[in-house]
């Protein structure tokens, strides 16, 4: 189906926001009024602006307060129609919206609802536009998609018609069974669909609408649900997104555009109308890439964890280090940003590499150029979000080209701790841009097919952050998505590397034996420990030496420590027993507090 995206939905002037929506890929657009009205162009510019840009203009919105008041009020609403309709001419769109009425001065008549918004409609129809009638959920009198549908059904207007909002419709918490009634609806009365997500919330539902919606996938709505009644309705109309959201009101319009329209196609094969590239779900990490201006402070830090230098990359300067399964690419060649070290990518092993290239690049996520040498191997990337690059591998696979073939061993560092302890990545940790963190869920679940859990909250000495992490169903693949309490430079956020043990005991020993500093915790905490659980003798003693922090659940047991940050990465030693998939987020505070402790210790 055809795209379109409301401009109130981007950031920027009317101008930046269509050529962002055309960057996109979307069809069309709706001209939100305040954009108009504030942009120097004129309606016949804008109309020839968008025409260059491959854009239509699908609809005007919004006309407010119309229907079911006072004659003279009425009259009022005409002259400013008028007027509308005539702009709407000169816009070259053919339909307006007009929303059920929040006047104090409406009345709660649906037969004058019905007879006015005929007449409007007979207005309508002589400059050759429609008008589509609206519930908003805050409606004064009419609240409800079905109630708005009796009045058009009522009013028997070629010009009239309704438009369904998600919003709207699904805010009010209907029975599912309430939306069978969609499809009663004729095809051709529905002049047009608004859909937007939001993130289930108990509060005022005006303010809900105006400051959290976000696009299809990223919130908690039935979205595919709703949209399936539609099509089976015999609607034929764009696929439209009008989002209100602070934070896109002040992200870069480029990327949310693209954002967006990935929420559509997603949406659009969640029932089948738009058929992509199967998803191709990554089965391990096979490594994680550090970016650094000197190698030195990581090496050390690597080579007290366990891991020892292996191979290096035989036509760039990366060395490879590993211990079991977990590897750590270590590149000194890009110039680093002035923070230093930073996780600047993942490989992700995958049953298909060529396959999840294509169902990333039918996503709209950005196919990464790779400068490589003729004899290295060929590798499919793309890039997240927040500009972390993903390799699609395939290790020790005869059949398919090995990453690993690139690097030639090296003589381990005498130095090397024993390989034992450290067996494979457990996860990562990537903090992401303050306005990426909806679009980064999306991205690594409708891209990668990862499955999403329930977000948290977790406190930080100065805000909140908020965090969800996505899996892989066998957990070989974990991903934890923050954002912290608020805007900050990319060079500030920090990532981290969760390195899984069958003891994290004697792992942080090793690791303090070999000259590591691990992060100390509060003796506070552990008093609280004591009070929560039991411990055997000496065991609490022993976590409060190394900084130990423990969680429990009904699946197993979680202990977990931290070493010092190293630029913008610091590592994780996890051990988890008995099944526990958590990441410790009752501990995260802690953690947070003390390593703002140790930052205003530098």
């Amino acid at each position: 189906m055809r795209t379109s995206i409301a401009t109130v939905s981007l950031s920027g002037s009317l101008t930046e926001k269509l050529n962002a929506a055309a960057r996109a890929g979307f069809d069309g657009v709706e001209i939100f009024e305040n954009d108009l009205l504030a942009s120097p162009l004129t309606p016949e510019e804008i109309r020839a602006r968008c025409a260059d840009l491959g854009l239509t203009i699908d609809l005007y919105q919004p006309m407010r307060d119309i229907e079911a008041v006072p004659d003279d009020e009425f009259a009022r609403n005409l002259r400013r129609a008028r007027h509308k309709f005539e702009l709407m001419r000169r816009l070259g769109t053919d339909t307006v919206l007009v929303c059920s009425s929040v006047s104090p001065l409406a009345l709660d008549d649906d037969a004058l609802a019905t007879a006015q918004l005929s007449e409007l409609a007979d207005l309508a129809q002589d400059f050759g536009v429609r008008v589509a009638y609206e519930a908003l959920a805050w409606g004064r009198h009419v609240s409800t998609y079905d109630h708005a549908w009796r009045i058009v059904e009522a009013a028997d207007h070629p010009a009239l018609g309704t438009c369904l909002d998600s919003f709207h419709i699904l805010s009010r918490g209907p029975d599912p069974k309430d939306l069978e009634g969609i499809e009663d609806i004729p095809g051709e009365k529905i002049f047009f669909l608004q859909l937007a997500d939001a993130p289930l919330l108990a509060m005022d539902v005006l303010q809900w609408s105006r400051h959290y919606r976000c696009f299809p996938g990223q919130g908690g709505f039935d979205i595919a649900g709703l949209l399936r009644h539609v099509v089976r309705a015999g609607y034929a109309g764009p696929l439209s997104l009008e989002v209100f959201n602070d934070v896109f009101r002040q992200a870069e319009a480029g990327p949310t555009a693209v954002d967006a329209r990935r929420s559509l196609l997603v949406l659009q094969e969640s029932i089948g109308l738009a058929p992509l590239p199967e998803p191709v779900v990554p089965t391990g990490i096979a490594f994680a890439e550090l970016v650094t201006p000197d190698a030195e402070p990581v090496a050390a830090i690597l080579g007290a964890l366990g891991l020892a230098r292996t191979a290096r990359h035989r036509s760039k300067p990366v060395d490879l280090w590993e211990c079991g399964e977990a590897r750590i690419l270590v590149n000194t060649g890009p110039a680093a940003r002035r923070e230093g070290t930073g996780l600047a990518a993942v490989g992700l092993e995958s049953p298909d590499p060529a396959g999840a290239a294509r169902r990333a690049e039918a996503l709209l996520a950005p196919v990464l150029p790779r400068r490589r040498a003729p004899q290295d191997t060929p590798l499919d990337a793309v890039a997240a979000p927040d500009g972390t690059e993903l390799f699609f591998c395939a290790t020790g696979r005869p059949e398919l080209p090995n990453w690993r073939a690139d690097f030639e061993p090296v003589e381990a560092a005498a130095t090397a701790v024993s390989a034992e302890g450290v067996e494979r990545i457990d996860h990562l940790a990537l903090t992401q841009p303050w306005h990426h963190f909806d679009e980064a869920a999306l991205f690594h679940r409708s891209v990668l097919g990862l499955h999403g859990q329930e977000s948290v909250d977790v406190a930080d000495p100065y805000g909140l952050f908020r965090s969800r992490a996505v899996t892989n169903s066998g957990g070989s693949v974990r991903i934890a998505l923050a954002v912290g309490p608020a805007p900050t430079e990319d060079e500030t956020r920090v990532q981290h590397i969760a390195l899984a043990t069958d003891d994290v005991i004697a792992a942080a020993r090793r690791f303090r034996a070999a000259g590591g500093r691990l992060l100390p915790m509060p003796a506070n905490y552990y008093d609280d420990l004591a009070a929560r659980y039991e411990f055997t003798e000496g065991e609490l003693a022993t976590y409060s030496e190394l900084g130990i922090l423990y969680d429990r659940d009904a699946q197993g047991e979680f202990r977990h420590c931290y070493t010092r940050t190293v630029g913008r990465v610091f590592f994780e030693l996890v051990q988890r027993d008995g099944g526990h998939q958590g990441y410790g987020a009752q501990n995260a505070p802690v953690r947070l507090a003390a390593q703002h402790a140790q930052h205003s210790l530098r």
